[in-house]
């Protein structure tokens, strides 16, 4: 089987690639070359710009894949530009979306592939929405081969699953309190990118998952209060948790606030019973207790990569001060 990744170096679709490869799939990768991480090894890369239509028309010049997957589109014209690209190139077009997409706050747990898109808190996912709305309509009137996957919070070693990164790390270790949004107790799942790349590997080329969507992720369900207490207990340190209501963390930080708003500060636990029919054997089997411990022993492996932003910190002691005075002990 051929398969194109437009992308493949990034926190998920590195972990695809790496299995791609060791299941002995022919892999190619289509990038600019700008990437942090490195090209695995065994895939042929085709240098070019996704972005500019001259640019990958010249890279993909005479080429057919059994399968593409397109790991950076956001936009609908993004999206338009590709279907202009594979129609008659490929078997198969993936389309990352995102869970993000699903009804926020959702109506009912778990959430399945059924749920209503709607997200009105969060361009980002509304591009998402609009997007696969395109996709259904290829493929229902021209008979696109699409394929959708929404992944959920996917992480790796690298990678923290709050806002901050190591900033909000380093004041646990200085025994400064962090901010948890709401009360702490809303319900998320995290999926470690190996995890991820089991489930996304066996819809490469697999015909039952034409025209479908899906979503991937580990059945494991968290409290925010539990993920940063086992993010603190593999650093070694009983953390200070401070509940900010996420309205008024997006008071102080609009970025910050449309993250939670529009996706973490719902309860999002997820049904896995597509993934595991078109996928049989899919499971994972890296709880986030290990996956925290990976990314503790990662960061404290290197000091470079244990960087503090000043500003960030400086906006958690201003929404904490204010926290603690309208709420005083």
């Amino acid at each position: 089987m051929k398969v194109l990744f437009i992308g493949g170096t990034g926190v998920i679709s590195s972990a695809c690639a790496s299995l791609v490869l060791e299941r002995g799939i022919d892999l190619y990768l289509l990038n600019r070359g700008q990437s942090a991480r490195p090209i695995p090894s065994g895939a042929k890369v085709l240098h070019g710009d996704i972005r500019e239509s001259g640019s990958a028309h010249a890279a993909l010049a005479g080429q057919r894949f059994d399968a593409v997957v397109d790991w950076i589109v956001f936009t609908p014209d993004q999206l338009e530009a590709d279907l202009e690209l594979f129609r008659g190139r490929t078997g198969q077009y993936i389309f990352i979306s995102s869970a993000s997409a699903y009804q926020t706050p959702p109506a009912a747990l778990p959430v399945t592939e059924a749920t209503l898109l709607d997200n009105p808190y969060w361009e980002y996912s509304r591009n998402k929405i609009a997007c696969e709305e395109r996709l259904v309509r290829a493929c229902r009137e021209e008979k696109f081969p699409m394929t959708i996957v929404r992944p959920s919070h996917t992480y790796d070693r690298a990678l923290l699953p709050f806002h901050g990164g190591w900033t909000m790390m380093e004041r646990m270790l200085q025994g400064k309190p962090v901010i948890v949004h709401g009360d702490g107790t809303s319900l998320w799942t995290l999926t470690h990118n190996t995890d991820f790349a089991k489930g996304f590997v066996p819809l490469l080329g697999n015909p039952r998952a034409l025209g479908n969507a899906v979503h991937i992720t580990s059945d494991e369900s968290l409290s925010w209060n539990q993920i940063y207490e086992a993010l603190a207990r593999a650093a070694g340190v009983t953390p200070k948790l401070v509940h900010v209501p996420s309205e008024l963390i997006a008071a102080y930080d609009p970025g910050w606030g449309a993250s939670l708003l529009g996706d973490k500060m719902h309860s999002m636990v997820f049904d896995n019973t597509r993934i595991k029919r078109l996928a049989p054997g899919f499971t994972c089997t890296v709880p986030f207790a290990r996956g925290a411990e990976e990314i503790v022993a990662w960061y404290r492996a290197d000091p470079a990569r244990r960087v503090v932003d000043p500003a960030f910190d400086a906006l958690c002691d201003r929404i904490i001060a204010a926290v603690q005075s309208a709420y005083p002990q």
